[in-house]
Parts: structure tokens; C-alpha cells; sequence
């Protein structure tokens, strides 16, 4: 006999946003869709937007973007599937993410995220059981300079220890002041989220924050300017003591 597959009852269609929700979220997306030619080009910040209202992309939001752009449900959800800043289920108020990428993991990142899973309770993508933190592995984010990095809400945390980062998501999960290494102060993800959709940063100081290169990526700018004064950071192989075979 032919085997059966159960497929299950179907989905449900995904609810939607109260009334005032929708009305508020309906005027954002049109200042968002008005930045494009096309409004199927306002997908990736409407997705940012939907986020930044319950903290990661839900059905309902993926629902509100297809309706609002004129796409498939499928469309949305084949964008919002494909990009992992897009979070599809519940997670922490602050992204901690720890780079094992080749130099930051052997520099310490390993190490590093592998007692921050130990110390939080969790693995990687977990949440805290207090909503506050979820912790995962990220790839480069191109701060070499300073490794090891960890981000908060990509906000960079640089030349990291196990114990400094344990004292970070300390602070963080007790709500004391905790200030990047570089660039703008710490946000909540959902506020971060509504950056990255492309709305002002109103809060002082903010926008004039920055984080600069490193020491190691200035001396190769200065080396491709011309500057032939900078130290070299590895020694030609001619000019290393000794010999092979000897």
C-alpha cells in the first residue's frame, strides 16, 4: 500500500494589527515607500519596520509588507527567511553577538562565546529566560582591528574578554548603563530596528558618534596613499632570521 503523508490542518491566515497599530505603522511605511521608484524596493526597510514593532518579523507583519507592496506572502517571507538580521521568532532586547570568524576566534572569540552560552544559560540564538539577552554567533563585521569584537544591537565592543563580556551582559540584563566601545550609544533592538528602517536617530548625540578603523587598516590606507615612513605589520619572508634546514 502507498504510504500516506499527513500534511496537517492548513495555517491559519496571520491576525492582524489592531486598528491604531495599523493606522501608525500605515503612515510609516508610506514615508518608506515614498523613498522608491518601485515600492517592491521598500521591502527590506519594511521589514526593519514590522520588526521594530514586536521584535522580530511575525506573519502579521510579513502580511501588512505583502499588502502594502502589492507582493505575495511568499515573496515577503522568502526576503524575511533569506537575511538573519531578521529575527522570525521572540528574542532579547539586546543582540549580543560574538564574531568567530578565523582572526577573532583565534584571538579569543571562541572562547569567549563559549562561556557567555555557559554563563547565560543558553545556545547560540538563545534568549535569557528574562527576555533581556539572546546570544549568537555572527560573522565578520569587518572590525579585524579590534579583535575580538562583540556587538550589542551592532554596536561594536572591541578587544573583548570572556570576563568583559561577562560583565557586559551583566549590566545589560540588569539594566545598568553600558556604553560601546565605538560608535552611537546602546539602544534596544526594537529601536535599532527602526533605525536600520531609515527613521531618525532623535537621541542627543546619536548621530554624531562614530567608530573609526584601526591602527593595522590605517597603515595599509597610509601604504596606498604613498606614506612609506608607516611600520610594516608581518616581515617580509627575506628578511626573517635563520634559514630552513638549518
Amino acid at each position: 500500500m502507498t504510504d500516506q503523508i499527513s500534511l496537517g490542518m492548513p495555517q491559519l491566515p496571520a491576525p492582524a494589527y489592531p486598528a491604531e497599530v495599523r493606522a501608525r505603522l500605515t503612515e510609516d511605511a508610506q514615508s518608506i515607500v515614498d523613498r522608491y521608484p518601485d515600492s517592491r524596493s521598500a521591502l527590506l526597510p519594511m521589514l526593519h519596520l514590522v520588526q521594530s514593532e514586536e521584535g522580530h518579523v511575525t506573519r502579521t507583519g510579513m502580511a501588512f509588507c505583502a499588502e502594502t507592496l502589492g507582493l505575495t506572502t511568499a515573496e515577503v517571507t522568502a526576503v524575511a527567511t533569506f537575511y538573519t538580521m531578521y529575527r522570525r521568532r521572540p528574542s532579547g532586547d539586546y543582540q549580543v553577538g560574538v564574531c568567530t570568524n578565523t582572526l577573532c576566534a583565534v584571538m579569543g572569540g571562541d572562547a569567549i562565546f563559549e562561556e557567555l552560552k555557559e554563563h547565560l544559560g543558553v545556545g547560540n540564538e538563545g534568549t535569557t529566560e528574562d527576555g533581556k539577552v539572546t546570544l549568537e554567533h555572527i560573522e565578520c563585521n569587518a572590525a579585524c582591528d579590534f579583535a575580538p569584537v562583540v556587538m550589542v544591537n551592532w554596536e561594536f565592543f572591541d578587544n573583548q574578554t570572556p570576563e568583559s563580556a561577562k560583565r557586559m551582559v551583566d549590566d545589560l540584563r540588569a539594566g545598568r548603563t553600558v556604553e560601546p566601545t565605538r560608535g552611537a550609544p546602546l539602544c534596544t533592538f526594537k529601536e535599532t530596528a527602526r533605525i536600520l528602517a531609515g527613521f531618525p536617530d532623535e537621541r542627543p548625540g546619536a548621530v554624531e558618534a562614530t567608530g573609526g578603523a584601526g591602527p593595522a587598516s590605517l597603515v595599509g590606507l597610509r601604504l596606498a596613499k604613498g606614506d612609506r615612513t608607516a611600520h610594516r605589520i608581518v616581515h617580509p619572508r627575506a628578511e626573517t632570521s635563520g634559514q630552513e634546514g638549518e
